[in-house]
């Protein structure tokens, strides 16, 4: 039953994905339709997951969205939370590898929607590229979304944040929203199979700015890991057989 109920969610969400992504072209001719567009497609996605999966997806934390523009630094497991950090944030824009703009289609949408794209070949300069995409969109009042460790990582695994956070808060001077979540529970990386269940996405309270670079980054580390390790040990599901896994966190 698993299986088929997984195939199902899978051969849906891809056949609703292009119907979204081909009747949807209309809204390139304004970033805010592409935004809201994007924020559709997340919302029917959460409705196949609930429906033909049986993945019921918990946020938590929603009142600690501060008004206007933020950073939110997510836990990355899966591409769940991809797709439903869309849902609850009203003008978000994603940092993301400069590759995906390439992609038929959604490269466009990408495009038009205002995300900021790095190209990591060019070292030092896509740095530079990338804070200056980031503060337009902090100064257009965007919630800017960043996954800290830079990849999906298995639920569980010793964490590797990436120093472009700590850039981005230190050169932006807003709220950072840290997120946690155990999405990689029921909807795992390199995996087609979707397990039932309730996944949850914490919206903890932000960190204010003024920090410096590595005391943000310690406290950052310690509410995401933290956080994430009780959602984990809460949830009725283990790990899939493969997957590293280590200790709870405790320390930064």
């Amino acid at each position: 039953m698993l299986v088929l109920r997984s195939l199902a969610f899978n051969c849906a969400f891809y056949l609703a994905t292009t119907l979204i992504a081909v009747f949807g072209l209309p809204t390139l001719v304004s970033r805010r339709a592409v935004i809201r567009l994007a924020q559709f497609w997340g919302r029917t996605t959460l409705w196949l997951l609930r429906v033909v999966a049986g993945i019921e997806v918990e946020f938590r934390g929603l009142e600690n969205r501060p008004a206007g523009a933020c950073l939110v630094a997510a836990k990355h497991q899966s591409a769940l939370e991809t797709l439903a950090l869309v849902t609850v944030f009203p003008d978000f824009a994603y940092i993301l590898k400069r590759e995906l703009l390439w992609i038929p289609l959604i490269g466009w949408y990408l495009s038009r929607s205002g995300m900021v794209a790095i190209d990591r070949s060019r070292g030092a300069k896509a740095m530079a590229t990338m804070n200056e995409a980031a503060a337009q969109a902090i100064r257009d009042r965007r919630q800017l979304i960043i996954f800290p460790e830079g990849t999906r990582r298995a639920p569980g695994a010793v964490p590797a944040y990436k120093l472009g956070i700590t850039h981005l808060y230190a050169a932006l001077n807003v709220p950072c929203v840290p997120v946690a979540l155990n999405t990689g529970l029921y909807w795992p990386r390199r995996s087609l199979v979707r397990r039932p269940g309730t996944a949850t996405i914490a919206l903890l309270p932000s960190i204010a700015p003024g920090l410096d670079r590595a005391a943000f980054l310690a406290l950052l580390q310690e509410r995401v890991e933290g956080a994430s390790d009780v959602l984990l040990g809460a949830s009725p599901v283990v790990p899939p057989r493969g997957e590293p896994t280590a200790e709870p966190h405790r320390t930064v």
